[in-house]
């Protein structure tokens, strides 16, 4: 038959096991992981202290011991909140730690009650997951998948009601006994469903950890390092998503290839670093001042696309042509001193039955007539 010390122990090598897994992922620099594995730390720590009743003194098993597993939870609760980007603290979580060593060493000491300890330390707990499943629910990115957040708060939802039970069934003298490790079947069911929160929680950090990695990848895959725009892949795959909406809708579609003047020259006069702030103001500048819906991106070099659904051929001329006045006035305070540039458009509206390739050739011919007829213009293909 299980026992309490065995399933201690049990507990204890969950998280140790959770730790090296969480540990391969330090040198990811992912926010939270070393809460984590801290939370995990110190939980084996509180863990063997339990499992120390009637060896050690009180302060250390019964205090002590109380007083880390408590903070291993809330340990888990900041590591959360740095994942999702916040610096608060949970102050008020912390003060209820006070409360609770305060609570145990009353209770150990001044007027010794197991069921009082036990009521106290389940609240905290039962608190501690409803913030837990509240801080997962809210926080979730609206463009991540939802399974790591929502696992993640279901475990906590799940631990909450267990402990918020035990504290009601012990705090109202429902259940009695004098000690975590008396053998009785209630303590016995508690503290097995205790086994189950070490590795729920571990796994939902872990897939929270490896959701984090999956977007650093997408990125790479679809965002340009340097400039921030889409990158040349993901741009001509909305392309095509875009192209067959307008050939649902019969909307129009249009498409600006955009190439910045004389930028081999900016890179001979002012170097390397200076033209890819140019590539960098530009790509800012840009964004900036597109419509929502427009969609940007880097082609290559110093070529860059914009796809502009519903727009059509002379909205999205006069559109580019506001751009590139604006930035022809400027003087960007973000490039070395005296450096100005311009760039180069040309425009063509998606006409049916061709792909999105022919669109490309025909607005890079017009980029081309613009190019011939002195740069720092907009025009549209013939």
């Amino acid at each position: 038959m299980l026992n309490p010390l065995s399933i201690l122990l049990v507990t204890v090598l969950s998280s140790a096991m959770a730790m090296a897994v969480l540990g391969s992922l330090w040198r990811a620099a992912i926010p939270g992981v070393g809460y984590w594995i801290a939370a995990n730390a110190v939980a084996i720590v509180a863990l063997l202290a339990f499992a120390m009743q009637g060896h050690a003194s009180r302060w250390l098993t019964f205090v002590a011991a109380n007083v880390l597993l408590a903070l291993s939870l809330l340990l888990v609760i900041e590591g959360c909140l740095r994942f999702l980007g916040r610096r608060t603290r949970p102050w008020v979580a912390y003060a209820g730690l006070v409360a609770v060593l305060i609570g145990i060493s009353y209770w150990t000491f001044a007027a010794p009650d197991f069921n009082a300890r036990v009521a106290l330390v389940s609240t905290y707990h039962a608190a501690l997951y409803a913030t837990l499943a509240a801080l997962m629910l809210r926080g979730r990115p609206s463009n991540r998948p939802r399974y790591s957040y929502y696992f993640l708060a279901v475990a906590a939802l799940l631990l909450c009601a267990g402990h918020a039970s035990r504290g009601v069934m012990y705090g109202f003298g429902m259940l009695k006994q004098s000690g975590l490790m008396e053998v009785s079947p209630s303590n016995i069911i508690f503290l097995a469903l205790g086994i189950l929160a070490p590795p729920c929680l571990s796994i939902g950090v872990v897939m929270l950890a490896h959701d984090r990695l999956a977007e650093r990848l997408e990125r790479l895959a679809n965002v340009d390092d340097l400039t921030g725009a889409l990158s040349r892949r993901a741009f001509l795959a909305i392309g095509d998503a875009l192209l067959k909406a307008s050939l649902r809708s019969r909307s129009p579609l249009t498409l600006a290839i955009i190439d910045i003047d004389s930028f081999k020259a900016v890179n001979d006069t002012h170097g390397h670093a200076a033209g890819d702030q140019v590539l960098v103001h530009f790509a800012a500048f840009v964004a900036d001042n597109l419509r929502v819906g427009d969609v940007f991106g880097r082609l290559g070099g110093e070529e860059f696309g914009v796809l502009c659904p519903a727009t059509t051929i002379a909205d999205a001329v006069a559109l580019l042509d506001r751009l590139r006045g604006r930035l022809a006035a400027q003087t960007p305070a973000e490039l070395p001193r005296g450096l100005r540039y311009t760039f180069s458009v040309g425009v063509d509206q998606h006409r049916r039955a061709e792909s999105l390739a022919q669109l490309m050739a025909r607005a890079d011919g017009a980029l081309y007539s613009a190019k011939e007829a002195g740069r720092n213009r907009v025009m549209a293909a013939a």
